[in-house]
């Protein structure tokens, strides 16, 4: 259609139908990228067995060490109800130790990014007639996939340590498990995006997934920490997903939630629901994959 000034301009049907014409090929190119990636992690079998090694460490070594010396202390760790609810200090380690191998896998999933982009398979990927949106997406679903799967793995020690699961939790950690890895995942792809050397993302990666886990609340309660490191715990975003998993799994394992509210995160002394805290935890996602798509379409 043109205009009396013989501009040709489009109609909305007209917009309308090119917006449908790059919707399938982006969400083509996110799921190929997405099955790219579990496809690569489902056939590296050696990688599958060998991630599981730290977590097992942390659980039986150093869960089963501490359990040991606190076993005379009262349940000290968590309050007098966790020694009520015969909580052992493994038992209440073990939702941080899959929420650590989920931040673990989510993190360093995006380090094939810059592997990729040191063998060129990235720029191939780039150049080709996609948005390239479908790149950080497709490569945050992937991460999030491999580190979900990777936590829910741990669920089958759940009753060697005698953690007990229903179908329910079990049914409700999935989603929460999910949501941590894809904000996790979003987050190391959005800093993959714009590291160029493998050794310099790996030092990026060390410097902030230690302090991410260890002020996430996975190995100690949240409550009675000193002012500045609380502070620092409810600016962790790995906080707000190990919270969840805590009050779904020891929930499972007798502990009342009176006691889940008293070791658990709270901000400004109130008691985030779940709902809430996975809501945060989902936002951050989202705005870390925002900034990932943004650095990908800026050009090389």
């Amino acid at each position: 259609m043109s205009t009396p000034n013989g501009v040709m301009v489009g109609t909305p049907a007209d917009e309308r139908g090119r917006r449908r014409g790059t919707l399938w090929p982006t969400l083509r190119a996110i799921y190929i990228i997405w099955y790219r990636d579990v496809l690569r992690y489902w056939r590296d079998r050696t990688r599958l067995l060998t991630s599981l090694v730290q977590p097992l460490l942390f659980l039986i070594v150093f869960g089963t060490g501490l359990s040991s010396a606190l076993s005379g202390a009262g349940g000290g760790f968590a309050g007098p109800a966790a020694a009520a609810a015969g909580l052992t200090y493994t038992q209440f380690i073990f939702p941080g130790i899959i929420g650590m191998s989920v931040l673990f896998s989510a993190i360093f999933g995006a380090m094939s990014i810059v592997w990729d982009r040191e063998f060129g398979f990235l720029k191939e990927v780039l150049v080709a007639p996609i948005d390239r949106s479908a790149v950080a997406i497709g490569k945050s679903l992937g991460g999030a996939t491999q580190a979900m799967v990777q936590g829910l793995i741990l669920l089958i020690l759940a009753p060697l340590i005698g953690v007990k699961l229903t179908l329910g939790s079990v049914v409700a950690l999935v989603p929460l498990v999910f949501v941590l890895a894809f904000a996790l995942s979003s987050m190391g792809v959005a800093i993959a995006s714009r590291m160029r050397s493998m050794q310099g993302f790996q030092v990026v990666m060390n410097f902030l997934m230690m302090p991410m886990f260890f002020l996430s609340g996975a190995l100690f309660p949240l409550s009675g920490l000193p002012a500045w490191m609380t502070v620092l715990t409810r600016l962790d975003p790995a906080a707000y997903g190990m919270d969840p998993l805590r009050r779904v799994v020891l929930g499972g394992a007798g502990l009342p939630s009176s006691a889940l509210d008293r070791i658990g995160l709270t901000v400004f002394d109130t008691v985030l629901p779940i709902v809430v805290e996975a809501a945060i935890l989902l936002a951050f996602g989202v705005v870390m994959l925002a900034i990932a798509v943004r650095n990908f379409r800026i050009r090389d």
